[in-house]
This record gives C-alpha cells, structure tokens and sequence, in this order.
C-alpha cells in the first residue's frame, strides 16, 4: 500500500475544480467564500479547511473519497 501524499490530493482536487464547468466565481458563490481562495485551491496554493473541503465536493459533485486518494476510478 502506497502513502498518500498531500501533493496527489491536491492534484485531484485541482482537477476537479477544472472539470466541474462551473467558474471560480460560481463555486465561490456556492461556497460563500472568496474568488481568491478558490483560486487558490485551483492552482494548489492552499488547502481547504475539512468544511469547505465537504461542500466543495458536494458543489463540484466529485467523490471525496476519490479527491482524497482513498478510491481510484
């Protein structure tokens, strides 16, 4: 069994966000937080909180599991 690695988690959210078809803006207006945090999470700059992190994923409708390395697809 591999270690996971903040790096990969941060990819698959990165990329996630990318997938959605939804604009840092619209998922900013979601989450009720900043363009720029978005932004941030996006290019992999900075992490969630484990809040955001849940209704990021509940907006983006990705699988935590998945963004978090737990599951493959």
């Amino acid at each position: 069994m591999n270690t996971i690695t903040a790096a990969q988690i941060r990819t698959r959210l990165t990329e996630s966000i990318k997938e959605s078809g939804l604009t840092q803006k619209e998922i900013a207006q979601r989450l009720n937080i900043t363009q720029q945090s978005v932004s941030c999470y996006a290019t992999g700059k900075k992490m969630p909180s484990l809040d955001t992190f849940a209704n990021l994923c509940r907006v983006l409708d990705a699988d935590p599991a998945y963004i978090l390395c737990i599951k493959e697809y």
